[in-house]
């Protein structure tokens, strides 16, 4: 009776990753040793200026603010890597880019409206949309497509979705869409009026893919990214959307109304981000190392099937040989050999029960670690 009366929203399923993470945290305060490779966050901080950027705005008085000289700086930023003319005033400042995500999803689109994504692909994507009761079409990305979205899955639709999210570099495989086949995309998406939603916020993060923003294809296309990945500020919650000139407002009012504003200190710090490019390239060079490592250990040892990415800093493994419950058995690596991964299932309800994500994110020494308690006996069950 009291669930009829007071659980009236939408069930959404958990991140199943946060699991994993709450358990790691109690066996490391128990004191054992744990590799933390289950959550999507760089593990080295922002650059020393963001910190000094931060640590100067804290004289200040930090009320509900939102930065100009932000806005202006990150439309360089499109002029300066893409060579794509963006105007401030299409630069809306999120709290993260989920907030971007969900002003997006509920200022653009109706109740019922068809929003296609990939699978696998970030969860947040499906259980936001079904939370706010748009419908999830969800597209299979297998091996055959290299784990990404393509023209030719779009064009198949019996039915024209009136969205589609892109992500590229992707969540959780690390797949990229290049220029030519993300042009693909685009014009399949004008042909069959699908509004496009680019998600960017591993741009930065590759390893040799050549890799292009959407704006280069389509000036409608709606940007979504963020200061928590390549900028190393997950923590900060800062993020910001490029949406068309004719419906910033609309989105605006739903940011403000849903979230007011970001948090002023982000703002200002992150400022500061953008001047420090050789700061931001360095950790991407480590991540390199780290992937480079585990593309040689993993497939010698228990993993013989991985994906191998060419961004952001995941490997996916099928682990469909020793289980077909890959969050029992994220649970049982955690306590019997002290390595914290993702289940597949927080990627893709239908086949992430027989998938794995590595992410790579942390230190060599910790990568390096992590492959020698890899390296033991993991015992194939009904796990």
């Amino acid at each position: 009776m009291i669930d009829d009366l007071f659980a009236r929203g939408v069930d959404v399923p958990p991140f199943y990753a946060g699991q994993i993470s709450r358990e790691a945290t109690k066996l490391a305060r128990a004191g054992r040793e744990i590799i933390p490779m289950h959550f999507g966050q760089p593990t080295i901080g922002p650059p020393p200026a963001v910190l000094e950027a931060a640590r100067r705005a804290l004289a200040n008085a930090l009320g509900y603010w939102e930065s100009d000289d932000l806005r202006e700086r990150i439309a360089r930023h499109y002029q300066d890597t893409y060579a794509v003319q963006v105007l401030p005033e299409q630069i809306l400042l999120t709290s993260g880019a989920s907030a971007g995500l969900v002003a997006i999803f509920t200022s653009l689109f109706k109740v019922g409206d068809r929003i296609a994504i990939a699978r696998p692909g970030y969860p947040a994507y499906r259980n936001a949309l079904n939370a706010l009761q748009r419908t999830v079409v969800e597209i299979d990305c297998g091996p055959e497509s290299g784990f990404q979205l393509t023209a030719a899955h779009i064009a198949s639709l019996p039915e024209a979705p009136h969205g589609l999210i892109v992500a590229s570099p992707s969540n959780p495989t690390g797949a990229v869409i290049e220029p030519s086949a993300l042009r693909a995309i685009v014009d399949i998406c004008r042909e069959r009026n699908i509004r496009l939603i680019s998600d960017e916020i591993y741009h930065g993060i590759t390893y040799g893919a050549e890799i292009a923003t959407a704006l280069a294809f389509h000036p409608e296309a709606i940007i979504v990214n963020s200061f928590s990945k390549l900028y190393r500020m997950p923590g900060w919650r800062l993020g910001w959307i490029v949406v068309p000139t004719p419906y910033v407002r609309r989105v605006q009012s739903h940011l403000t109304n849903l979230f007011l504003t970001p948090p002023a200190l982000s703002q200002q710090a992150a400022l500061a981000a953008f001047d420090s490019p050789d700061e931001l390239r360095a950790p991407v060079a480590t991540y390199a190392r780290n992937r480079e490592i585990l593309l040689s250990a993993l497939p010698k040892g228990n993993f013989p099937r991985i994906t191998s990415p060419d961004g952001a800093f995941y490997i996916c493994a099928d682990v469909s040989h020793l289980t077909n419950d890959s969050l029992t058995f994220c649970k049982r690596l955690l306590c019997d050999v002290g390595v914290a991964i993702a289940p597949g299932i927080d990627f893709d309800p239908i086949n992430g029960n027989r998938f794995v994500r590595f992410s790579f994110a942390g230190a060599t020494a910790q990568i390096e670690r992590a492959v020698e308690l890899l390296d033991r006996e993991i015992p194939a069950d009904s796990l």
